[in-house]
């Protein structure tokens, strides 16, 4: 027999589903220092809002066994700290979200972690969040990591914070104490921008101010912080601001249907409305609105939809579709703000992957104007940013990408710059401005260009990289090709340490930094030779993977060959023609590689020389092979 429902239950539950749908939404994490109470308090939240169920309820009391538990004989921690490695250590690592609802609005919350390792985890909690609450415990006031993550809340835009004092009965409730850190706050962070601050004390643990206002401190005149959360209202809708379609990929399941999918990031999309493409400014007019559920009149921010247009337009993954007289820049150069989130230091030079929204594109970080102290917000000058380090960077991409300032609009202003030998997520910026736009970005030509040059010369111009360790055998055997193509004719050149070093890199030492920018100038001045239309043979140790890449990329169309002298570390030293590794040994000469400096060998060299069995003059040899094949 099947059960029916009650026509009177139906309207009750149509009733609830409307109220759910139309509640607004507010998402918001919890940051601070290592043991604030963070993971505790949003335990306490749900707890106190009676969201909890009765089997989670019991769990819970289970596993708060041998904890630091409060009157209801639960760690509130365990609800948000998920991992087995969090819980064994007391520690939030991960950033877990959570979903739930008051009679009020609806709440996405994440809790981030506060251990300086895992900077990386709340900034990513942070990218989506309307508001913070910036937990400091009592006791210890205002820390390092308060600052750090209070300066990484500003770079990313949230505009609402709430400072919440916890543990306060961990200092008696003592209203001077709160007092104190709440002027403290305000004052080292009146240049961040905040549009809000309010400063709540609480007891996580005992459920002080949390949902009610706690007897123990009549002196807080302020609302709980869950009314406060409820009530709170948050800045620009995202549907306000300028038309912005990221398109991340093109929807062609038969001949008869061609659709541009994605997720509109800001503004509004109605049927009939002109578009253009950020890149190409090519017009259009949205012909179909499709979704999952059938064809709409309108999107709106946040929504994932297909838009189907009225022409033929050239799109493909990583354009964005815009409002005319309203579209974002277009450049390939921009200033930004980086937090550095890898154990490998950023340095200028360096080549990464730059992914902002559906757009992934090759980036190089030119220049590192100033890093910022996050204790005292100074700025001073650096050669690198290590470890969770902020710092005013210049960023030029492979080709011109669209982009808003961050502060214009977060989806299309931030990014993320990925290494493009494993695919680790490096570093997270924001957008403050373009420096200069890609329609004027061209370089002078001239009638004499490098064809003409070759063509002079008789020969195609060439750059070979030699890499190896020092001693290996590389400019000897680069030495014996230039004097095999001079004795045919042949017009070339070899680049070493010293007739570069002593000239043009005089300036530079051997720190990672300045091995860098040795490496960028030396190729960018093999480039300019063999655009001269001469055979350029650049014998470095060049001993980072990555300046290698940089190096290819600099000579762009110009053939180039990555020729790899493998020579072991032990017959390098045994060798040792300048007595460069006994002084090294004995801590003389600093950062030299193979002792005290680290050499990445080639994965995918264009051709490999045996420096340890072959000799110099069977080495030229098949190297010329290879560079006439080429």
């Amino acid at each position: 027999m099947t059960a029916q429902i009650a026509p009177a239950a139906e309207t009750d539950i149509a009733q609830w589903l409307e109220e759910q749908t139309d509640k607004s939404l507010l998402r918001f994490l919890t940051c601070g220092s290592v043991d604030d109470g963070k993971s505790t308090l949003i335990g306490r939240l749900l707890y106190d809002s009676q969201l909890i169920l009765d089997d989670q309820l019991a769990s819970l009391q289970s596993d708060s066994r041998n904890r630091n538990v409060g009157e209801e004989g639960i760690d509130f921690s365990l609800l948000v700290d998920g991992l087995v490695a969090e819980r064994e250590q007391g520690i939030t690592i991960d950033v877990a979200y959570r979903f739930f609802s008051t009679d009020k609005r609806k709440f996405i919350v994440a809790d981030t972690p506060g251990h300086e390792q895992y900077t990386r985890n709340m900034a990513t909690g942070a990218s989506n969040a309307d508001v913070a609450l910036l937990l400091i415990d009592a006791r210890k006031g205002i820390l390092t990591q308060t600052r750090r993550h209070s300066f990484i809340l500003s770079l990313l835009g949230v505009k609402h914070v709430v400072l919440v004092v916890n543990k306060i009965d961990l200092v008696d409730y003592d209203r001077e104490t709160f007092a104190a850190i709440d002027q403290g706050f305000r004052a080292f962070s009146a240049d961040l921008g905040f549009e809000s601050i309010v400063s709540i004390p609480v007891s996580a643990l005992r459920g002080d101010n949390i949902v009610t206002r706690s007897e123990r401190t009549p002196w807080f005149e302020g609302q709980p912080l869950l009314g406060y959360l409820e009530t709170l209202e948050v800045g620009q809708q995202a549907q306000d601001r300028p038309f912005r379609f990221p398109v991340q990929w093109v929807n062609r399941p038969n001949l008869d249907f061609r659709g541009f999918s994605g997720t509109v990031a800001s503004g509004t999309v109605k049927l009939g409305d002109d578009v253009l493409v950020a890149s190409s400014r090519k017009p259009a007019r949205v012909d179909r609105i499709v979704t999952m559920d059938g064809d709409r009149a309108e999107a709106l921010a946040g929504e994932a939809v297909t838009l189907v247009l009225d022409r033929e337009v050239d799109i493909s993954r990583g354009d964005v579709l815009a409002q005319p007289g309203r579209v974002p820049d277009y450049s390939n150069q921009f200033q930004a703000q980086l937090v550095w989130m890898a154990d490998e230091p950023a340095y200028p030079g360096r080549s990464y992957l730059l992914k902002l929204g559906s757009q992934l594109v090759p980036a190089t970080l030119t220049d590192l104007k100033h890093r910022t102290n996050v204790n005292t917000l100074e700025r001073s000058a650096a050669k690198n940013l290590a470890l969770n380090e902020v710092g005013t960077v210049t960023l030029a991409t492979d080709k011109p990408i669209a982009f808003d300032a961050y502060g214009e609009n977060e989806t299309m202003g931030g990014f993320i710059l990925i290494d493009r030998i494993n695919n680790l997520t490096l570093g997270a910026g924001t957008i403050s401005f373009g420096l200069r736009r890609a329609q004027n970005l061209s370089y002078q030509q001239f009638d004499v260009n490098r064809e003409v040059r070759a063509r002079l010369k008789g020969q195609t111009p060439q750059i070979v990289w030699f890499t190896g360790l020092s001693g290996s055998g590389k400019s000897t055997v680069a030495n014996l090709v230039e004097k095999r193509l001079t004795a045919e004719g042949r017009h070339a050149y070899i680049l070493d340490g010293d007739n570069v070093r002593h000239g043009l890199n005089k300036d530079l030492g051997f720190t990672d930094a300045a091995r860098v920018e040795n490496i960028r100038r030396v190729a960018e001045v093999a480039r300019l030779m063999a655009d001269a239309g001469l055979i350029v043979l650049v014998s470095f140790i060049s001993p980072f993977m990555n300046e290698r890449r940089i190096a290819r990329e600099i000579a762009g169309d110009i053939d180039f060959i990555e020729a790899y002298v493998n020579t072991p570390l032990d017959v390098c030293e045994a060798r040792d023609p300048k007595g460069f590794y006994a002084r090294a040994r004995a801590g003389d000469i600093k950062n030299f590689t193979g002792i005290s400096s680290p050499f990445e060998a080639p994965e995918q060299a264009d051709i490999i020389l045996e420096g340890a069995t072959e000799s110099p003059e069977a080495m030229a040899e098949v190297l010329y092979r290879k560079m006439v094949e080429r």
